[in-house]
């Protein structure tokens, strides 16, 4: 049966590229990212969605066997292959390069361990490694074990309230710094820029209309003495990969460096290990190795120069 492409339509292929990736997560060996990076991305209103169309997928008749996506900045390409149809990956990667969103020549390949043909493959057609790092795992062999600081408590994610956390989102990533206070986030605005009003109707839609894959119930939220959201932690279960994949994660800025994100990946820790997940995810940055995170993914950011 011949290899057979489509273009990816977010209404239908959904439920489609969520399965691929489930089933060819693999832990040790790697080769992508996992489900949830895309579902995340697609669902998020800081999320170009304008070139989704050029996402393409290629099929070994209803099996998907490839998958090329963007996610954010729209020009950072990303290759999922289904293991025994590399042979795609020449025909994948000039796709890529002649369809892809390549804007101001900024288009970089995002490739990981177990993705070593692509690497070659990319350095053949003139892309040359940038930076890399370590996307750190947390192994649910070992404990994770910090306590939630005084004055300070969970709050039920069944119960949260949308402004409060959009809120702790805007502070705890930093967007006051150049994008302004938090407020009027009730009023409209048609603006395409990034803003307070725009962040909470984010959160908003994702309570009233949640991704298909979320698992809103197992995100942990702390709280201060006065109720206000200074931490959070978004988690999305994969039992099918017995992985606790965290994302996101941010504290507000008045309230770093005192446990709080160790207390709230404890307490995924204790709530998802009883359920069978064996890992959980986390990021490049040094806190994750200091809390006992050890070898997970690891990303290359390949580019060309024109």
């Amino acid at each position: 049966m011949p290899i057979t492409t489509k273009q990816f339509q977010k209404d239908t292929d959904l439920n489609l590229v969520w399965n691929f990736l489930v089933e060819v997560y693999d832990r040790e060996k790697g080769g992508g990212v996992a489900a949830p990076f895309f579902e995340y991305a697609l669902c998020a209103s800081w999320m170009d969605d304008t070139y989704l169309s050029l996402d393409r997928l290629w099929f070994d008749g209803p099996k998907v066997v490839g998958f090329v996506f963007y996610e954010s900045p729209v020009t950072d390409i990303y290759f999922r292959i289904r293991p025994g149809y590399e042979f795609l990956a020449e025909e994948m990667v000039d796709y890529a390069m002649d369809h892809m969103p390549d804007f101001e020549s900024k288009q970089q390949f995002v490739l990981f361990n177990g993705q070593e043909y692509l690497m070659e493959i990319a350095e053949k057609r003139g892309f040359t490694l940038q930076f890399d790092y370590e996307n750190r795992v947390f192994d649910f062999a070992n404990e994770l074990n910090h306590g939630l600081p005084a004055g300070f408590h969970f709050v039920d994610a069944a119960d949260a309230d949308p402004v409060k956390l959009a809120k702790c989102c805007w502070y705890g990533f930093n967007h006051h710094l150049d994008k302004g206070e938090f407020v009027n986030w009730t009023a409209e605005d048609e603006s395409p820029a990034w803003t307070p009003a725009k962040a909470y109707q984010g959160i908003l839609d994702s309570f009233q209309n949640p991704p298909p894959h979320s698992t809103y119930g197992y995100n942990i939220i702390i709280a201060d003495q006065n109720d206000e959201y200074v931490c959070f932690s978004g988690m999305w279960w994969v039992r099918e990969n017995h992985l606790a994949y965290m994302e996101p994660l941010c504290t507000v800025p008045q309230y770093r460096k005192m446990g709080l994100a160790s207390a709230a990946l404890t307490e995924h820790y204790r709530r998802l290990k009883p359920l069978g997940a064996t890992h959980m995810t986390g990021g490049g940055d040094p806190f994750y190795e200091k809390i006992g995170y050890g070898k997970g993914s690891h990303w290359y950011f390949y580019a060309r120069h024109h």
